[in-house]
């Protein structure tokens, strides 16, 4: 699976209430903050509301940075599942200290 890593402008990327967007999407209950070697990501597995199409996985760091993978799941422990090997195989930094970046 490949992700992409995208830079946001300000911190309404990491930290936000539920907007009108949001509420089109349903929200996969593997969903919410990751804490590993005292780094905090938050975690979004999800897939649009009342559908049974497949999930996406996107990380956001405590920068503000975003990471969406290309690829989609066909189920949110999948997708969850995508997100712990990531961690495992190259460690909860990846996700805030290198630059743009795609992630297999």
């Amino acid at each position: 699976m490949t992700a992409t890593q995208v830079r946001c402008r300000s911190s309404t990327c990491y930290k936000r209430s539920m907007t009108q967007a949001d509420k089109q999407y349903e929200f996969s209950e593997f969903s919410g903050e990751f804490v590993d070697d005292d780094v905090t990501v938050i975690l979004r597995i999800y897939r649009s509301a009342g559908t049974y199409l497949d999930w996406t996985l996107e990380v956001l760091d405590e920068e503000g940075n975003t990471t969406v993978w290309n690829d989609t799941f066909v189920t949110d422990r999948e997708a969850f599942e995508e997100f712990l090997a990531t961690v495992r195989r190259n460690g909860i930094h990846t996700f805030s200290d290198q630059p743009v970046q795609r992630l297999h």
